[in-house]
């Protein structure tokens, strides 16, 4: 849970989980939309990128043109990560905001570990140096099977960034990767049948976090 010491006891910290294609954008956008209506304060950030020294890092790792080796890249998500928590999520949540994030440490397991399999013990550590132990209080895994999510990729962008451009076999792992992720903390994440229509996963998005917003006022 978030350290409720450090922040105020109304706040949420929600994120979005899923691999390429699978509508983590959409959604968070569809979930603003609802808490603007409803007059809820909140903030929505991301990652990589979520802050200055975030874009920069995030232009580096998802440029095509980049030639970075997997440990490398395990340190630039960390380093965007740090930061991140401590200009932006922490902040927020302290001023008792709703803090709505796309991708957070999840990510990071499920890509650099499930994908490129960097061990999981380092990954968990470094995960929790850098976000000083800050952990959301749900997350909604957005699951889809990654060649219809990837066909959605290419419908939507006219290149694909050097993620996105890894071999199926690289977004099968991070997909299973997820799952267990999900099996192992199924208090925490919500796993979300991504390939539904946008509207009826919004609709499971908010009746899940109704409930957690009621037991919040």
């Amino acid at each position: 849970m978030v350290r409720e010491s450090n922040t105020k006891p109304n706040c949420l910290f929600i994120t979005f989980e899923g691999i390429e294609g699978s509508g983590k954008s959409t959604q968070v956008r569809m979930l603003a939309e609802r808490l603007e209506r409803y007059g809820y304060s909140f903030i929505l950030t991301k990652e990589p990128g979520g802050t200055k020294l975030g874009e920069q890092i995030r232009e580096m790792l998802l440029s095509w043109q980049t030639h970075m080796n997997k440990v490398c890249e395990l340190f630039l998500f960390l380093a965007d990560r740090a930061q991140h928590v401590e200009e932006v999520i922490l902040p927020a949540l302290k001023e008792g905001k709703l803090v709505i994030c796309e991708r957070y440490c999840d990510s990071t397991l499920a890509y650099q570990h499930y994908g490129l399999g960097l061990p999981l013990e380092l990954i968990n550590m470094l995960n929790d140096l850098a976000t000083q132990s800050l952990k959301p209080h749900v997350t909604f895994l957005l699951d889809i099977e990654p060649a219809l999510g990837l066909r959605r990729l290419r419908g939507l962008k006219s290149s694909l960034d050097r993620i996105e451009q890894r071999p199926i076999s690289f977004h099968e792992r991070v997909r299973e990767g997820y799952l267990e992720i999900a099996r192992n903390e199924p208090e925490r994440v919500v796993v979300l049948d991504a390939s539904l229509p946008a509207e009826d996963v919004a609709a499971m998005v908010w009746e899940k976090l109704s409930c957690l917003l009621q037991k919040k006022t």
